[in-house]
């Protein structure tokens, strides 16, 4: 397998992910600066800034290969088969019948280690 690891990235890239990360630190700033206002204002305005910080950040390479990913991703989610209501109950009771099992075993094994512990020390 012959992958590089590291891959060349553009100088625009760079400056993108410079100007993302400037954009993203002055909203947070102003988020403080502005405390007089409405919460309400001020985190609309952060969201904002967050928006406009990942759409910058889409338009590099990465971003572009993190949103064909994300595409591929929700085509493959799209060929899962689920299980059927059915299927899910019965494996939820399943589940829940083994950790009440499990549970008594503890119990039980739990009481007796005590009374063996109390029966040597004392």
């Amino acid at each position: 397998m012959n992958i590089q690891a590291n891959e060349a990235t553009s100088g625009g890239d760079v400056l993108k992910y410079f100007l993302s990360l400037v954009l993203l630190c002055a909203g947070v700033v102003a988020f403080y600066y502005f405390s007089e206002y409405l919460q309400l204002y001020r985190v609309l305005g952060v969201v904002a800034v967050v928006a406009m910080s990942l759409a910058i950040m889409l338009t590099t390479s990465i971003g572009q290969r993190s949103l064909a990913f994300a595409r591929e991703a929700k085509q493959e989610v799209r060929k899962v088969v689920w299980p059927s209501r059915s299927e899910t109950t019965q494996t939820t009771l399943m589940v829940f019948a083994m950790v009440i099992i499990v549970g008594f075993i503890m119990w039980i094994l739990d009481t007796f280690l005590f009374w063996s512990i109390t029966s040597l020390t004392s």
